[in-house]
C-alpha cells in the first residue's frame, strides 16, 4: 500500500561515481524515476568510468556520521539503502547511526567490487559488514561472489546452492536475503529471497545480453528502498525492484556511454512518458 499525505523519502548511504552510472547518482536517479525523493549520505569519492576506478577518496567515519545525523534529525526518512563502505570504520560509523537513528528499513548492499573489477571494500571492512551491519538489515543483496566471501565459501554453482547461501547468510541475523544470480549462467537471472519463518522465493527473468551493466547493484537495491518507502511488502518491493532493472536494462542495451561497460537506462520511464 503506498504511503499517502507526506513525500516518501528513501537515503542512499553510499559511494559517489564521477561517470554517474553506478553509487550514489544511479541511486538518487532510481529513487526519483520511482517517484521517491532522495537524500544521500557520501562515504567516499571515486574517480571512476565505464572502464574501471582510477582512485578513491574516503570520507572520514565522523564526517558520514555528521551527514546522517544532517539528514535524520530535518528529513522523516522511510527507507535507507547502504552501498560501498570502503572501510570498517565508515561501516561502524553507519550501524551506529542506523541505531541511535532508528532508519529502519534497511537495505545493505554488500558492494565489494565494481563490475570493472575493482576493490570497493577493504579487507578488515568485510567482518565489520557480517557483525555490525547484516543485523540490522531488513534484507541484504549480495550477488554471488559477495555472499561467497561473506561466507568463505566456493561460488555457489547452482541454484540449490544459492539457496543453501542464501539461509547461511540469513543466519547471520538480517530479516532477509536476496541472492542475486546475474553472474551465473543460463537463460534466465535466477535471485533466491530466504526470510525468516517463509519458503525460498525464486524470482526469474530472461537474461539480458548487454554489456551495458554498471550499476545494476546499486539499482536494485536503490529500488527496493524505493519501493519499501512507498509501502510496499518486501516480497511486492523486491519483485518491483527486480522488475525496475529488467526493464532498464532491456531500455538500455543500444545505449553507447563510455569506452567500458557501460549504465543500464536509469530513465526509461521518463523516456516512454515523453514519447507518449
Amino acid at each position: 500500500m503506498a504511503v499517502t499525505g507526506e513525500t516518501p523519502i528513501a537515503l542512499t548511504i553510499a559511494g559517489s561515481d564521477s561517470s554517474g552510472g553506478a553509487g550514489i547518482q544511479a541511486d538518487l536517479k532510481t529513487f526519483t524515476a520511482l517517484g521517491v525523493y532522495g537524500a544521500s549520505v557520501v562515504t567516499a569519492l571515486t574517480a571512476q568510468n565505464t572502464r574501471g576506478v582510477s582512485a578513491i577518496h574516503a570520507v572520514p567515519s565522523a564526517f558520514v556520521s555528521q551527514q546522517i545525523d544532517a539528514v535524520a534529525t530535518d528529513l522523516k526518512v522511510r527507507a535507507v539503502k547502504t552501498g560501498m563502505l570502503n572501510g570498517a570504520d565508515v561501516v561502524r560509523a553507519v550501524a551506529e547511526s542506523v541505531r541511535r537513528h532508528k532508519l529502519y528499513p534497511l537495505v545493505v548492499d554488500p558492494v565489494m567490487v565494481a563490475t570493472s573489477g575493482d576493490v570497493l571494500l577493504q579487507p578488515d571492512a568485510v567482518e565489520a559488514v557480517r557483525t555490525e551491519l547484516l543485523p540490522l538489515a531488513a534484507v541484504v543483496t549480495p550477488n554471488l561472489p559477495e555472499a561467497a566471501h561473506l561466507l568463505g565459501r566456493p561460488l555457489a554453482r547452482d541454484e540449490a546452492e544459492m539457496e543453501a547461501q542464501a539461509l547461511a547468510l540469513l543466519a547471520m541475523g538480517p530479516g532477509a536475503v536476496l541472492l542475486k544470480g546475474g553472474h551465473g549462467e543460463g537463460a534466465e537471472a535466477v535471485d533466491i529471497l530466504v526470510q525468516r519463518g517463509g519458503a525460498p522465493l525464486r524470482l526469474a527473468m530472461a537474461r539480458i545480453d548487454t554489456p551495458n551493466t554498471h550499476g545494476t547493484g546499486c539499482t536494485l537495491s536503490a529500488a527496493i528502498a524505493a519501493r519499501l518507502a512507498l509501502g510496499d511488502s518486501l516480497e511486492a518491493a523486491v519483485w518491483e525492484a527486480k522488475r525496475f532493472v529488467h526493464v532498464a536494462l532491456v531500455a538500455g542495451v543500444k545505449q553507447k556511454i563510455g569506452c567500458g561497460a557501460g549504465p543500464l537506462d536509469h530513465l526509461h520511464r521518463l523516456r516512454k512518458a515523453r514519447e507518449h
